[in-house]
């Protein structure tokens, strides 16, 4: 190599390193974790937390965030769960406080109303987030209620008179009812949507704040509080609140904190790719610390997880502070592994960070060896059998196929063996030239950098045999990153209850790919490697 491309190659290096550091510090000044906005979440603080500061800014929000065609939130069926939460927001300020909010309110809710009775009517599928069959049919009687309140006094705004929206299957949510009647425990994984019970509940004695919040979540949390007022209002509660709108009294996101989520998920990003990452011992701590015997949470209130449990064990192993990843087993189903016990459906990429973390120890520890090797080899074919008949994989905790794609084919190349992997791996790399656009990017919907940036995790992280159109839609789709370089906007693609985007993990993902062009000379022209911006890394 002539110096001139060594002396660039040295800088970009640093360049990658400075921008990592960066993100650490930003990790540890916001422990709580960087999340966009929800509409779904905020329509819900402005239904059940209008004495919250910040409600009229909250309130502009939805107003600003409705689309065109009267609805909230993404392509499809995503848009059904944030469109009825901010619907039934409008609604009930409108019913409660008619003089109260910024100008608009009523022709907005109309105009949802509009399309909701248009999907519903048609049975719009809902994608798989969490708990949208029983955000759906609670959201849809509470706006059937403000309906009826407003035809009994001759109120035609809203859509022109409805009178009530399609019905919704309510049969899981009346479920749910019943077993809160019946006085059982609350099912774990129903509290971070704890707010589709309405006044059922307020102040439950089946739950309580853990670090202030109920479920992680600022709509189930404002749903327990109630009236702030009454007796007994938890002040911890009542402070999560009041950080959760943050300094600007804003907009709220869907989950709060994701402390340990987005850790893992950075650092792994990082890691992965050969970013040299130093995180402080402090943070180390921390991780080994969520580590109960079943596991990691995402973040405190929420229940352990294979998934964030798979990537703080591999994350932590490949920091040098390997820990047995033991707690595994509590989700192993025989065939694949949950992502909590009583899941319904199955996550491909939970499975593939097990397959990381499990093949880790496999590899690197006698120990490992002896206890994990057949599971990792069993686990490897299962994830080899989900691949699609186009090569790529889909998940439930992402939208994009991107997203599985990547974590599935790097788990594959690492850990399953050359029989397995080989074909998927060929496979997959075949989609990605095939559904790379025009200028360069890769996206579901429309371009997006964190989607090119997992394609691209693939195309150069993993060393096969030359394969038409590779190389080519490398430099393609390397120019498109270095173009959107500067872009601060990353499109919620993310699921919880509505989508969002992880802002520091997106980040990582894509500064991933400017190390990973660093390490592959051989695929990467000097004209292509991109050049990072003398910018903040994380804005």
């Amino acid at each position: 190599m002539s110096a001139v491309p060594a002396a660039a190659s040295a800088r970009n290096e640093s360049a990658v390193a400075a921008s990592a550091r960066e993100l650490l510090a930003a990790m540890v000044l916001e422990p709580a974790g960087r999340v966009t906005p929800s509409v779904y979440e905020t329509g819900r603080v402005v239904a059940d937390a209008p004495w919250l500061t910040g409600h009229d800014r909250r309130l502009r929000y939805l107003l600003d965030a409705q689309r065109s065609d009267g609805g909230w939130g993404g392509a499809g069926g995503y848009a059904v769960v944030p469109t009825v939460s901010a619907v039934e927001a409008l609604l009930g300020t409108l019913r409660g406080s008619p003089a109260v909010g910024p100008n608009g309110l009523a022709t907005a809710a109309g105009r949802g109303l509009g399309v909701l009775t248009d999907w519903l009517g048609r049975g719009t599928p809902l994608p798989d987030t969490p708990a949208a069959d029983l955000i759906v049919p609670a959201l849809v009687r509470r706006i059937n209620d403000h309906l009826t309140f407003f035809a009994a006094r001759g109120d035609r705004r809203f859509a022109d008179g409805l009178a009530a929206l399609p019905g919704v299957d309510p049969r899981r949510l009346d479920a749910v009812h019943a077993l809160m009647a019946s006085g059982r425990p609350v099912p774990q994984k129903l509290v971070h949507a704890f707010e589709v019970l309405g006044p059922v509940a307020y102040r439950h004695g089946g739950v309580s704040p853990v670090a202030g919040a109920i479920g992680a979540s600022p709509a189930a949390t404002a749903a327990w509080v109630g009236d702030p007022a009454a007796p007994g209002a938890d002040p911890e509660a009542l402070a999560y609140l009041r950080a959760a709108v943050g300094p600007l009294d804003g907009p709220v996101p869907c989950c709060t904190p994701i402390t340990v989520f987005e850790r893992a998920w950075t650092l792994s990003n990082l890691a992965r790719a050969g970013v040299p990452v130093r995180p402080a011992p402090k943070l180390i701590a921390e991780l080994v610390a969520a580590l109960g015997p079943q596991g990691a949470p995402t973040g405190p209130g929420l229940p352990a997880d294979a998934d964030t449990t798979s990537v703080t064990l591999y994350v932590l192993a490949r920091l040098g502070h390997p820990v047995d990843p033991a707690s595994l087993l509590h989700y192993d189903l025989g065939t694949h592994f949950c992502t909590w016990r009583g899941e319904d459906g199955r996550s491909v990429t939970t499975n593939a960070h097990v397959l990381e973390a499990l093949g880790w120890h496999a590899r690197h520890t006698s120990a490992g060896a002896n206890r994990y090797a057949g599971r990792v080899a069993a686990l490897a074919g299962w994830l080899g059998d989900e691949q699609q008949p186009d090569g790529s994989w889909a998940d439930r905790w992402h939208a994009s196929p991107y997203y599985a794609t990547s974590c599935a084919v790097t788990a594959l190349d690492r850990y399953a063996p050359a029989d397995i992997a080989e074909p998927a791996v060929d496979r997959a790399f075949d989609w990605l030239v095939a559904t790379q656009r025009a200028d360069g990017a890769w996206g579901r919907w429309a371009g997006t950098a964190e989607e090119t940036a997992y394609a691209l995790h693939v195309l150069l992280g993993v060393r096969r045999p030359a394969r038409p159109g590779v190389a080519e839609a490398i430099g393609r789709g390397l120019r498109h990153l270095t173009e959107v370089d500067d872009q601060h906007e990353h499109p919620p693609l993310w699921h919880d209850k509505d989508l969002y985007a992880p802002l520091l993990i997106v980040r990582a993902a894509i500064l991933a790919v400017r190390q990973l062009a660093i390490a592959r000379s051989d695929l990467v022209s000097d004209l292509d490697r991109p050049q990072l911006r003398p910018r903040t890394a994380v804005t």
